[in-house]
Formats: C-alpha cells, sequence, structure tokens
C-alpha cells in the first residue's frame, strides 16, 4: 500500500542537503506525525518508535540520520504556529495517492498505543483537509488501520 509514496519519498533530496528545513517534505512529514503523535497529550513510547518506524521505511534511512530526521521533526513541530507550514510542503510535494498513504501512515501512528483520542481524530481530519484527501479515503484509512491495529493485538483482546 505505501509502496508507491515509500519510492516517491526516497527519491526526494536528503533532509541534510537542503539550506531550509522548512519546505523539506521530510521534515514536514516528520513534524505531521509528530503532531499526530502529541495531539492527546500522552506521547507513549509504542507511539513514538511507530513514528521512527514509518519514518525509516518511508524514506529508507537508520541510525543518525534517523535520529536526525525525528529530532528536526519534532523541533519543527515544537516552533510552528499552525499546520499549513507542513501540510502545503506536502500538498505539493505528493501526489494524490501518496496522500492518501501518508494519511494511512498517520492512523497507524494514532492506533499504535490500541487508542483513538479525538484530539487525534480531528488532527488527522484537518491535515487530511489540508492536503487535499477526501472524507471517504481518509474515513477508510481509518477503517484500515483500526482493523490492522486489532489483527496485531490479537483475539485475546476480544474476550
Amino acid at each position: 500500500m505505501f509502496e508507491r509514496m515509500i519510492s516517491f519519498l526516497k527519491d526526494l533530496p536528503s533532509a541534510g542537503t537542503r539550506q531550509s528545513s522548512e519546505d523539506d517534505p521530510r521534515v514536514a512529514a516528520a513534524a505531521l506525525m509528530y503532531h499526530v503523535m502529541d495531539a492527546d497529550g500522552d506521547r507513549q513510547d509504542v507511539e513514538w518508535e511507530r513514528v521512527k518506524q514509518l519514518l525509516a521505511k518511508s524514506y529508507g534511512i537508520s541510525g543518525g540520520e534517523l535520529d536526525r530526521l525525528a529530532k528536526a521533526g519534532e523541533q519543527a513541530d515544537n516552533e510552528a504556529i499552525d499546520l499549513y507550514a507542513f501540510t502545503s510542503v506536502l500538498k505539493r510535494s505528493l501526489d494524490d495517492e501518496a496522500r492518501k498513504d501518508f494519511i494511512g501512515m498517520m492512523w497507524e501512528i494514532v492506533y499504535a498505543d490500541g487508542e483513538l483520542h479525538e484530539m487525534e481524530d480531528n488532527t488527522i481530519w484537518r491535515i487530511a483537509e489540508l492536503i487535499g484527501v477526501e472524507s471517504r479515503d481518509r474515513i477508510e484509512a481509518k477503517r484500515t488501520a483500526a482493523q490492522k491495529a486489532r489483527r496485531s493485538v490479537g483475539p485475546e483482546a476480544d474476550e
């Protein structure tokens, strides 16, 4: 599902090659991932690990490079006054399918801790609107991520 976005993202210049991280799609994506993870005010290690897994997989990076990108995303989000700076970069940089896939990754972060908080839901709704992902696609990505999260927990969670 994410292969197309991963391929596109790997072709982008690396985070360290641009003078300004403000227009770097990698930093914008990392900042939005961090923002969603932190939306409920309860950052869990499992969510942070999922953010780093998605960044590593999307950009083909690891180690220090992954840590620098994650830190740049966290810093950018902490310094931002709104989401538009990040969403406008992604809207320009990603095609329709890649934007839908990005929203799917956001839902994976939300469900990493097994819970959906209304602030996380609202944040993804706002991001999806700003990057041009339609409601039905956002809802389908949410449903898919929720099902995937339930499968990873296993049948004992239903008892």
